[in-house]
């Protein structure tokens, strides 16, 4: 079986965790952020960088679940829930914490992806298949690496 399209995808989630090509993967995006960082709110309104966390492992765990055949939660939380609060500047082991889960979710989806072969991905997933739906998974965590790249060059933290 083909498994040029696995290994595209594989390639896709590897650049937006960890290996630094034409964008910032979310590991690079979140290195060194302190809980102080990591609860600041933009001025004019937005989400932390702790909230973007939280959001993309709510939906880290949610494909992991699709990929491995585990039920998904159906709390009817909305998108903006996911979220969360903006995280407490005092809780370092709350933030610690996030950070473990994320990396800890990717490194489990990447074994889940890894997994699969081509035609696994033109399986229907939703309105879709599983394939178009990871592909534009790792467009989502490209989008919110950036959303941390943006929140950090205004705190002036950004490789600095």
């Amino acid at each position: 079986m083909s498994r040029d399209r696995v290994n595209m995808l594989v390639l896709q989630r590897e650049n937006s965790w960890d290996k630094e090509e034409w964008i910032v993967p979310l590991a690079a995006a979140l290195h060194g952020v302190n809980t102080q960082e990591a609860t600041w709110t933009p001025p004019g309104g937005g989400n932390t960088i702790w909230q973007t966390v939280r959001h993309i492992n709510y939906y880290n765990e949610r494909i992991l679940r699709r990929l491995t055949d585990r039920p998904i939660s159906s709390t009817g939380i909305s998108n903006d829930e996911t979220f969360g609060p903006p995280g407490d500047a005092e809780d370092h082991k709350g933030w610690h914490e996030t950070l473990k889960e994320a990396e800890a979710l990717v490194n489990q989806l990447l074994v889940a992806i890894t997994a699969l072969n081509d035609a696994d991905l033109d399986k229907p997933l939703g309105s879709d298949t599983l394939g178009a739906e990871l592909s534009r998974w790792t467009l989502h965590d490209a989008y919110h690496s950036g959303q941390i790249v943006l929140i950090r060059k205004q705190l002036g933290t950004w490789r600095a």
